[in-house]
C-alpha cells in the first residue's frame, strides 16, 4: 500500500495574524465610528409664544426670549423693508433688479437665478414670500441697500424701531451665522406688524402658489392646508434651528399668532403650532378692541450714528458791532492828503460854502436824555448818580456846493453773458465718470432747483457728487456727475420709482 505523504504548508500570508491585538482595536474603533455617525444629532432647543393680534396681549410663552436661530423667519424682516421701501418711494415693484453673483451663489432654497440675470422686484417678493427663495431675499437686499451686509444692518435698526430687542441680522435670508439671532417672542411683533403695517401685502404669505416670473413657486406652509382659520404667515428650517413656524389664524373677530421654535419636524412642528393656535382662540377673548401697533420711524438706508446732512461753516460772519473810537485831539477834521492843487479848490469850495449856510433859527432840539446809572464802586454799597444833558443847537448841514465835483469812474460797457457751466459744488469723486441726467428745463434757475432738491431727496446715492448745470440750444440740463456706473444705474434706478425722470450719462455723454 502507497502513503501520501503531507507535506507541510507553505510560509506566506494567513488570515488570521498570529497577534489579533491590533485587528481588533481597529474593529473597536470602526463600531465606535459607525455609532457616533448614526448618532442623531442634538435636537434645536424649543421655544414658543401665542399673542392675540388685536390687542398683542401674550396669551402663553415658553422660552420665548431666549435668542435662537430664526432660518428664513428671517424673511419676514426682509419683506417688511422691501414693503416699506416700496410704500416711501426707494424702490417700485416694477423696479428691474440686476442679480448679482453673490446672489446667485446662494444655496437652496432657491428661484435659479442666474449672475447678470434682470428680474422685477415684485417675482422676487414672490419667491422670498412663498417659496422662501435665498437667492431672491439676497437679491432684494442688495437692490435696496446696495450690498447685504448694508441691508443686514438696516435690517437690525428696523428690528430695534419694532420693539424686537433681542434680534440682530448678519444676513437677509436665515442661513445660520454668527450672531444671527432672533426670539419667539420678537419674531412674533414682527408677524403682527406684517399684518397690521402692509395689510395689502399680507396676501402674500396665504398663497400656496404664485407666479415668480420665471418659473411658478409653491408654499412649504402647510399648515394653511390643515388649520381651519390659518392664512400665513412663514416657515423656516436649517439643521441648528430645526423646524421654525409663524402662523397667523383668524374665527369670527378673533385673531390669533402662534410662533414655534426648535421643531424636530415639519409634521410635529405644524401640530403643535394647531395645538397653540387652539390654545389661543381658547384663552383670548370673544371680543376685544383692535390696538395695531405704532408703525416705527422710518429711516430707510441712513446708517445708525451717521451724519443726517453736510455741515457748512460760514467764514468771516460779524460776531460783534464795537463801538467806533472817538477821533483824536480837539475835533478837528483829518482830512487825507492831496495835491496842492486840488486842496486849493477844495478849500474855496469848503469856505464859499460855510458863508452861505443858513443859520438855523429853527434848531432841532434835543430832548434831555437821561444817561443811564453810572455806578460807582464804593465800600459795602453801590451808589448811583442821574446826570442830565443840556440841550444844544446843531446846526443843518449845508448844502453841497454845484462846483465840487466828484471823481467819476468810467464804466465799461456791459459784456455779454457767456454760456458757462454752473458748478455749485467741488467734486470729491476722484476718477468717476459716470453721471445721470434729471431733466431739461428752460431756465438756469428751475434745473438748479431741481438738482437741490433731488439731491436732498436722494442723499443716499448722490451724496459727495459733483451737480451741473449745462447750457445747451435746447434748454439747460440739470446733471449729477462723478460717479461709478453702479452708482448712477442705482440712483436712477432709485429716482424712477419715485416717477422722477433720470438718464444715466457715460463717460462720452
Amino acid at each position: 500500500m502507497q502513503v501520501r505523504r503531507i507535506r507541510p504548508a507553505r510560509s506566506g500570508p494567513s488570515h488570521f495574524p498570529a497577534n489579533p491585538a491590533p485587528a481588533l482595536w481597529a474593529l473597536v474603533l470602526v463600531a465606535l465610528m459607525v455609532g457616533l455617525t448614526a448618532a442623531p444629532a442634538r435636537a434645536a432647543p424649543y421655544a414658543a409664544m401665542v399673542m392675540d393680534a388685536r390687542t398683542g396681549e401674550v396669551l402663553h410663552a415658553r422660552n420665548a426670549d431666549t435668542r435662537l436661530h430664526p432660518a428664513s423667519l428671517t424673511k419676514m424682516m426682509t419683506l417688511y423693508i422691501a414693503f416699506e421701501a416700496v410704500r416711501n418711494g426707494e424702490i417700485s415693484m416694477d423696479t428691474m433688479v440686476r442679480v448679482s453673483q453673490n446672489a446667485a451663489a446662494e444655496p437652496p432654497s432657491k428661484l435659479g437665478l442666474k449672475a447678470g440675470q434682470k428680474i422685477a422686484l415684485r417675482y422676487l417678493v414672490r419667491a422670498a414670500a412663498v417659496k422662501s427663495a435665498n437667492d431672491a431675499a439676497t437679491a432684494i437686499g442688495e437692490a435696496i441697500s446696495g450690498s447685504e451686509a448694508a441691508f443686514a444692518r438696516r435690517m437690525t435698526r428696523t428690528a430695534k424701531a419694532l420693539g424686537m430687542t433681542r434680534t440682530t441680522f448678519r444676513n437677509a435670508h436665515g442661513l445660520t451665522e454668527n450672531g444671527h439671532l432672533s426670539t419667539a417672542h420678537d419674531m412674533t411683533i414682527l408677524g403682527r406688524h406684517l399684518l397690521y403695517d402692509f395689510p395689502e401685502y399680507y396676501n402674500l404669505f396665504s398663497r400656496k402658489s404664485t407666479s415668480a416670473g420665471i418659473k411658478t413657486v409653491t408654499s412649504h406652509n402647510r399648515i394653511l392646508n390643515t388649520y381651519k382659520g390659518a392664512d400665513g404667515i412663514k416657515t423656516g428650517y436649517t439643521r441648528a434651528a430645526g423646524f421654525n413656524l409663524v402662523a397667523s389664524a383668524q374665527r369670527g373677530d378673533e385673531r390669533v399668532i402662534a410662533t414655534v421654535f426648535g421643531g424636530k419636524s415639519s409634521s410635529s412642528r405644524n401640530a403643535k403650532v394647531a395645538e397653540l393656535l387652539d390654545l389661543g382662540f381658547q384663552r383670548a377673548p370673544s371680543r376685544a378692541p383692535v390696538r395695531k401697533p405704532p408703525p416705527p420711524a422710518y429711516a430707510a438706508n441712513v446708517e445708525e450714528g451717521a451724519p443726517t446732512g453736510r455741515m457748512v461753516r460760514l467764514v468771516g460772519a460779524v460776531t460783534s458791532s464795537p463801538r467806533p473810537m472817538a477821533r483824536p485831539g480837539d475835533g478837528a477834521v483829518l482830512i487825507a492828503k492831496v495835491d496842492d492843487a486840488d486842496a486849493a479848490v477844495i478849500a474855496a469850495a469848503v469856505a464859499e460854502a460855510m458863508a452861505t449856510a443858513v443859520p438855523l433859527s429853527e434848531t432841532v432840539e434835543t430832548t434831555a436824555i437821561e444817561t443811564a446809572a453810572v455806578t460807582e464802586t464804593a465800600t459795602g454799597a453801590d451808589r448811583v448818580s442821574n446826570t442830565t444833558v443840556a440841550p444844544v443847537e446843531v446846526p443843518r448841514p449845508a448844502l453841497r456846493p454845484q462846483d465840487l465835483v466828484e471823481d467819476l469812474v468810467e464804466v465799461s460797457q456791459p459784456v455779454p453773458e457767456e454760456d458757462q457751466e454752473i458748478v455749485t459744488r467741488l467734486s470729491t469723486s476722484g476718477e468717476r465718470h459716470w453721471g445721470i441726467n434729471v431733466g431739461r428745463y428752460t431756465s438756469r434757475y428751475q434745473a438748479e432747483k431741481t438738482l437741490l432738491r433731488t439731491a436732498l431727496s436722494e442723499m443716499e446715492t448722490l451724496d459727495g457728487t459733483l451737480r451741473k448745470v449745462v447750457r445747451s440750444k435746447k434748454g439747460f440740463d440739470a446733471n449729477f456727475m462723478g460717479m461709478t456706473e453702479e452708482t448712477a444705474d442705482l440712483a436712477c434706478r432709485r429716482l424712477m420709482a419715485r416717477n422722477v425722470t433720470c438718464n444715466v450719462l457715460g463717460p462720452s455723454s
